[in-house]
């Protein structure tokens, strides 16, 4: 059977060849491949640098991983919707040797030629999804794809890409990271999507929850405060310790223009939470 340490090895190969893993796995699972202490660390490192100046210090990551040495790769490189994830000639000689295959090809329709919504409607079944995920966030009849189709592995995919993405390129979690505008950029294309979706993403939750106590309230603040209006309905206590305590820490210690943005932040949130139980509640009584 399913174990969950099997599970997080599983979500790593999804990671990088989703398209090996088949199977469906669990959106939220226990992390195996985490260090409890990364932000702690990550806070520490940044403080000695500021005071040290440009000492040579390790740049530890949000999770407690050591940042990668070539940072060289264009940014936002996977907003573009690259060649399709399946190469057809492979499977089909994997056929010939009487290999099972476990896709159907013979009708798929690449989504780089996708243009126009009749194509959309006339293809939905058809689609071959791209194998990067974040070409998604910019296309408008993918994300009408994902509204109408609810494919379970598309939101898994694009959970374990954008997780990755924000986990990277966070700049008060990553030290030494100049990347805000960029950062600042890529969250206005999450919000967007989410508005478009009309539901919030989950790596958004797990990323503000995970960093908001480490947050100073300045970087990127319009973005963030974006993304937390879309963050979904959960139990009073989670959203308490994880949202509330420390937009609370923030709001008691900031300007009047600061609270006000809190507050209306909190307002679009609880706008959010009663038109998607509207629309659940409609749902519920049309079937």
């Amino acid at each position: 059977g399913m174990q969950s340490h099997l599970q997080a090895l599983l979500s790593l190969y999804k990671l990088f060849c989703p398209e090996q893993v088949t199977i469906t796995l669990p959106r939220k699972m226990k992390t195996y491949f985490k260090n409890s202490e990364g932000p702690w660390k990550a806070a520490i490192t940044a403080v000695r640098q500021r005071n040290q100046g440009t000492s040579p210090l390790s740049q530890a990551v949000f999770l407690g991983i050591c940042q990668p040495q070539s940072r060289k790769r264009k940014w936002n490189a996977q907003l573009v919707i690259p060649a399709s994830s399946t190469n057809t000639n492979n499977l089909e000689k994997d056929q010939g040797k009487n290999h099972v295959c476990l896709y159907s090809t013979n009708q798929s329709f690449p989504v780089e030629q996708l243009r126009t919504f009749p194509q959309l409607l006339q293809n939905i079944h058809h689609l071959e999804f791209p194998s990067q995920m974040g070409s998604v966030l910019t296309n408008p009849l993918l994300l009408h794809y994902m509204n109408c189709v609810k494919d379970e592995s598309i939101y898994l995919r694009l959970y374990y890409w954008m997780g990755q993405m924000l986990q990277e390129e966070c700049p008060w979690c990553v030290v030494d990271n100049a990347n805000e505008k960029e950062f600042k950029s890529f969250l206005e294309t999450v919000y967007k999507a989410q508005c478009f979706l009309q539901e919030g993403f989950a790596a958004c939750e797990e990323f503000l929850y995970k960093t908001l106590p480490l947050w100073d309230g300045l970087c990127c603040r319009s973005e963030i405060l974006t993304l937390v209006s879309w963050i979904p309905l959960s139990s009073f206590s989670d959203i308490k310790s994880y949202l509330y305590d420390p937009l609370a820490q923030l709001f008691f210690t900031s300007s009047i223009y600061f609270k006000c943005s809190i507050l209306e932040t909190l307002k679009e949130l609880l706008q959010n939470w009663l038109n998607g139980n509207v629309i659940q509640a409609n749902l519920e009584f049309s079937s």
